[in-house]
């Protein structure tokens, strides 16, 4: 019998924390919570089913960090509908199981962030160099530039309960390449591991990414960071060889992103990364030749309701816990029967349809003709709304996810139980499922690079660059673009992100969008008017939650009673802070943890650190208080503790002559804090 072994998920996401010690494994489900583990990794389980994490944080307030775990997969070749068989070191077929992981960040020798400028699905002349796109820290040159990327080299474990820190002090004999930031960042703290990978007791490898770390010698005043800086982000190739009794030995590769924390775990996005490779996979590798072939689609295809269409209707709601969007809540209840596929149903089916945006059309925000009407759906962002280069004012569905909502329209459609897509395990979608794929501004995880079909070798899993041979000869890259071909280095996925993570996720929640000049999103930095309020990635980035502070003495703390709606990072009010307070940040969680509980759920702000922050009220009135002191009311607002700064390791570090503890919270600069709209943040 025929046999083919693939490890799952193909890219796993490991996610940021900055507890010492514990940690959970990813969701196996998109919009589920994520597994509890012990502190070696091992799954643990309430008879056979996984027992779910819902508490984010330890009993210090810090957070936990995410493990991707990888898993080996047996396939019977001569059944292509066989699900698959986990095998681990314990399988009597099994003489030994071998993990290779080598991360990396490459986002201090790339180009400077751009928009979509470079991306090459626009095509060559938008090439970095043809758009003229600085590099980043561009007076670093020749060999030095090298030692910019933090390139800790490969660790590999051959055996269970085993670890390997990918850590700048176990950096591999051998591997001249090895590079970290050097000396101790002015700001900040510096980065000494990116992680570490262990394997459970059945052999399955773990891989944890780094404690949220950033350090830096200049002033961040931009979304996308600053020249000088480094964080503990990474991504890079995962191998696996797998020995036999029978002698035979199984080579197999897959991938892991370390990206920051969701905030939201079991929220959604609308577009996902999943969505996005999926996309990928119909259109460029026929992945669904039924659905799409020879560059054109299959009007007779039939979508399935429950795996197709119900995630495009029911997502919108997910961000009502998060975000203000009245305009959406109309469409994730529509007041007909949405699995009715009968001709009588069709014009509720066709008039829902046509409120979502055309892929040709991004910068259409109104469904009526002129500036009024309805919003049209989804109410995010673009790819672009800050510059006016390669202008993307609104969110688009993918091409797949319109052409199937557009079957669905046409009764092209049915509600039998969900298939998976053949050659494209669950935990595959899962894992990357979790993640954002629209828009890519640059994005939380990606950008706008996983759109783009060379940089994939199969649907769902990226070709690899080189082996470690190769990199133990040359290194890493600092030129390399994986978009023109040729494959994915380690730190390739996320050296387009901002430097640091935290730039971008404190001021990138809501944007101002003009909307009736299709040529122009800003004049002088400052939005066209008139403009529309609209959000970027509200499971992943939140901006207004509900308080779930219960008790008297979290009340007090809190500021608010339970249920009141406030703006999610209240008390962080500038980069600097951002990079500093980040751990305190509350988690949004279903507190209904009934069996059916994901029917009615209450989404609540929990874990956020109240100690840190200062509660307090500002009177604000008109002219007229200056002659009536009584005509006056009073705002809530929020501030950092003196404590919370002088806890910070960075800061205790500087008053005490010592350099900085590395496995503490994420740095602090003293850049000053950039004035911002009030409640609010855009850019």
């Amino acid at each position: 019998m025929a046999h083919r072994f693939e490890i799952h998920p193909s890219i796993g996401v490991a996610r940021l924390g900055n507890s010492r010690d514990e940690f959970y494994l990813e969701p196996e489900s998109i919009g589920g919570l994520p597994i509890a583990c012990d502190p070696n990794g091992n799954a643990i389980t309430n008879g056979d089913r996984p027992e779910f994490v819902r508490q984010f944080k330890d009993s210090q307030g810090r957070i936990k960090r995410q493990a991707a775990r990888f898993r080996v997969f047996r396939y019977d070749d001569a059944n292509p509908n066989d699900p698959g068989t986990e095998i681990t070191i314990n399988s009597p077929e099994v003489e030994k199981i071998v993990w290779t992981a080598h991360v990396a960040n490459k986002k201090a020798v790339w180009y400077q962030f751009s928009e979509l400028e470079g991306d090459l699905m626009l095509g060559q002349q938008n090439s970095y160099q043809a758009c003229h796109v600085p590099l980043r820290n561009p007076h670093v040159v020749g060999p030095p530039r090298m030692k910019e990327m933090i390139d800790p080299g490969p660790r590999t474990l051959d055996g269970a309960g085993q670890r390997a820190p990918f850590s700048k002090d176990t950096i591999p004999t051998g591997y001249i390449h090895g590079s970290f930031p050097q000396g101790t960042p002015s700001q900040g703290l510096p980065i000494r591991t990116l992680g570490e990978m262990i394997t459970d007791a059945d052999g399955r490898l773990l891989v944890l990414g780094g404690y949220g770390n950033a350090g830096g010698n200049s002033p961040i005043d931009t979304f996308a960071g600053a020249d000088g800086w480094h964080d503990d982000i990474s991504d890079g190739p995962v191998y696996c060889q797998l020995h036999l009794k029978s002698g035979e030995v199984i080579e197999m590769r897959a991938w892991v992103l370390a990206g920051s924390p969701k905030f939201a775990p079991e929220l959604v996005n609308i577009v996902t990364l999943s969505d996005i490779m999926y996309d990928v996979g119909i259109r460029y590798m026929n992945l669904v030749p039924g659905m799409y072939s020879g560059g054109a689609w299959n009007r007779e295809y039939m979508a399935n309701f429950d795996r197709d269409i119900a995630p495009i209707i029911e997502r919108p709601m997910d961000y009502m816990w998060v975000a203000n969007v009245q305009p959406m809540l109309g469409f994730t209840a529509p007041r007909f029967n949405v699995r009715d596929a009968s001709e009588a149903n069709r014009v509720y089916r066709e008039t829902y349809f046509k409120y979502f945006r055309k892929r040709e059309q991004p910068d259409e925000l109104f469904s009526g003709p002129g500036d009024a009407g309805i919003p049209l759906m989804p109410l995010n962002s673009g790819s672009n709304s800050v510059s006016n280069t390669l202008i993307d004012k609104f969110l688009c569905l993918t091409e797949t996810q319109y052409f199937l909502l557009e079957q669905w329209a046409a009764g092209k459609f049915d509600t039998n139980p969900p298939q998976p897509t053949p050659g494209v395990h669950p935990l595959d979608v899962a894992s990357v499922g979790n993640c954002v794929g629209g828009p890519m501004c640059p994005g939380i995880e990606v950008t706008w690079s996983t759109r783009n079909p060379p940089i994939y070798e199969a649907p769902y899993r990226l070709l690899h660059a080189h082996d470690e041979a190769y990199y133990f000869a040359n290194g890493l890259s600092t030129t390399h673009d994986e978009c023109a071909g040729g494959g994915c280095e380690p730190g390739d996925l996320t050296k387009r992100m901002a430097i640091p993570w935290q730039a971008d996720f404190f001021q990138c929640t809501v944007q101002f969008i003009n909307f009736t000049n299709d040529n122009v999103n800003k004049l002088s930095d400052i939005p066209l008017p008139p403009t529309y309020y609209a959000y970027w990635w509200p499971p992943q980035s939140p901006m207004y939650v509900l308080s779930g502070a219960l008790s008297v003495e979290e009340q007090t703390a809190a500021g608010v009673p339970a249920g009141f709606q406030v703006y999610y990072p209240r008390g962080i009010n500038s980069f600097s802070q951002m990079i500093m307070a980040w751990s305190y940040l509350g988690f949004i969680v279903n507190q209904n943890h009934d069996e059916m509980g994901s029917m009615f759920p209450s989404f609540t702000e929990v874990e956020r650190n109240h100690d840190m922050f200062q509660a307090t009220s500002v009177a604000v009135g008109g002219i007229s208080n200056f002659l009536n002191p009584e005509d006056t009311f009073f705002n809530p607002m929020w501030f950092l503790k003196p404590v919370a700064v002088a806890r910070h390791p960075a800061v205790r570090a500087a008053l005490m002559g010592a350099e900085a503890e590395p496995a503490e919270p994420t740095g602090f600069v003293s850049a000053p804090p950039r004035s911002h709209m009030h409640h609010g943040r855009r850019r």
